[in-house]
């Protein structure tokens, strides 16, 4: 085999833009892969690996590719392109192709990361010139992304996938899939590969950290219920995915979430809810902001959930079979509570537990372990079922009562994004699969506003979210500060 009897750029680089390594040496596979960059193009590429003839010869192989390609060639760099050029290593030598495919891809990523992030107060698209049918898919290893990107391709746009490695808690086991979990870059790399498309990695861990984990624990701290999903889905992903289109040259945007993008009658588009209602996620992305919806595109928002699965088998997608993540991907196995002890010290707090008299009926080991509604685990004596109703963090109190005590009608919301505020009666959801109520919203300020409802809301929490939606369409969302529940159950 001639990569192995004359390895292509065996040794390494004397100067490299980029570096990329992949594997360990408890394996016994470790590749490094560098590359210089000018004017989008590899102009050279080298290797340095320790490991089986297999690894030296995918080295060499990636090598050759990559020297003289575009940068979208070299994004197509994959496991599969690899063991094709080697003429098929079988199943027993595929660990040093896919360790050096690792360091391709950890390559090209480290050269587009550090040119991610733009400077504060700018317009990522400006200046920049963009592709009109050139779409950024996000990518996250599972199956309904993979058929977006499918259907796309399928609809003549140039694809390009876009991978975010996301914070995962190093402390905890994780789900058997999560889209925080570092296994997910290997399937959507090589489901880019089967799509023919180009695939990009971005390291996003940081920045996910700092916006949405330190933001969810941040939230219970302050005796908060957050949705860690909402600002994930409907904010910092979006932000980190406009950024990496402009990378690459795209203008649009897509992901595999259900849900769709309507038009209401001044021209504005909005989101709308899914066909298939047991998946729609709209309200998952009730905070995309306007000038995001303009550049957005969602294939699944029309299928069902089985459709989308069938047609994954149907194009040999490696994802066709993937387990779904998990809600809350970086909180992992164990929930949310043995988190917020290992990432934010929130270790056992001995408070009280009081009645809406203030009486105390009990105690508690730390406020931040009770949501509004919760019944089990109080562990304390009543003539009828107790629930939690709010918690004081300041005071490390958990306030309980009944039922009765979990209604209200007016919920006070700010951080709006209004899209439209039309002068009737909305449907209103606060939990993203909760029955929908009737109400209207009442705006108090530029971004605040009151929900004022014909139906009795239950165990309304401060720091979820309030979508309303007009006929199906997404037209308001903001972040719950106040449900007074006891003050308002008796309203008219």
């Amino acid at each position: 085999m001639r990569h192995l009897g004359s390895p292509v750029g065996a040794g390494g680089l004397v100067r490299a833009d980029a570096t990329g390594e992949a594997g360990a040496e408890a394996c016994g596979d470790v590749a490094i892969i560098e590359i210089t960059v000018s004017d989008g193009m590899v102009t050279d590429a080298g290797f340095r690996v320790r490991g089986c003839g297999a690894t030296t010869a995918a080295a060499s192989a990636a090598c050759e590719r990559l020297r003289g390609a575009s940068m979208d060639d070299a994004m197509r760099v994959s496991a599969t392109s690899l063991d094709a050029d080697l003429g098929g290593l079988g199943p027993e030598r595929r660990h040093g192709v896919d360790v050096v495919a690792d360091a391709v891809t950890n390559a090209i990523e480290h050269w587009h990361t550090d040119r991610l992030v733009p400077p504060p107060g700018s317009d990522p698209h400006g200046g920049q010139s963009l592709c009109q049918k050139r779409v950024a898919v996000a990518m996250s290893g599972g199956v309904d992304s993979a058929v977006a990107a499918m259907l796309l391709v399928d609809q003549g746009f140039e694809v390009v996938g876009v991978t975010m490695r996301l914070w995962h808690d190093p402390g905890a086991a994780r789900a058997e899939r999560s889209c925080c979990a570092p296994e997910t870059v290997r399937l959507a790399r090589e489901t880019c590969a089967v799509l023919g498309i180009p695939h990009l990695v971005i390291d996003a861990s940081e920045r996910f950290r700092s916006e949405v984990v330190e933001d969810f624990i941040a939230g219970y701290r302050a005796g908060l219920t957050p949705n860690p999903c909402i600002t994930c889905n409907g904010e910092v992903r979006f932000r980190i995915l406009d950024e990496a289109a402009v990378l690459v040259g795209a203008t649009l945007l897509s992901t595999g979430h259900y849900a769709r993008v309507a038009q209401m009658e001044d021209g504005t588009r909005v989101l709308a809810a899914a066909a298939d209602t047991t998946k729609d996620q709209s309200y998952m992305l009730a905070r995309l902001r306007p000038e995001v919806l303009s550049r957005l595109l969602l294939p699944l928002g029309d299928l069902q959930k089985d459709h989308v699965r069938a047609l994954a088998a149907e194009g040999g997608l490696p994802a066709a079979d993937a387990v779904e993540s998990q809600d809350v991907c970086f909180v992992g196995v164990g929930g949310y509570a043995p988190f917020l002890e290992r990432n934010a010290g929130m270790t056992a707090q001995p408070g009280e537990i009081v009645d809406l008299g203030g009486r105390t009926v009990g105690s508690h080991d730390g406020h931040w372990r009770y949501t509004v509604g919760q019944r089990k685990g109080l562990g304390i004596a009543a003539t009828e079922p107790m629930y939690v109703v709010s918690t004081d963090a300041a005071a490390n109190r958990v306030v309980v009562g009944t039922r009765a005590d979990l209604a209200a009608r007016v919920i006070q919301i700010d951080d709006l994004v209004v899209h439209s505020t039309p002068d009737r009666t909305l449907d209103v959801r606060i939990r993203h699969h909760g029955r929908p109520l009737r109400g209207r919203i009442v705006m108090t300020g530029a971004h605040s506003g009151e929900v004022v409802l014909e139906d009795v809301a239950e165990a309304v929490a401060p720091g979820q979210t309030a979508a309303l939606y007009d006929e199906g369409r997404l037209v308001a969302a903001g972040r719950i500060t106040r449900a007074p529940a006891r003050e308002n159950s008796t309203e008219e």
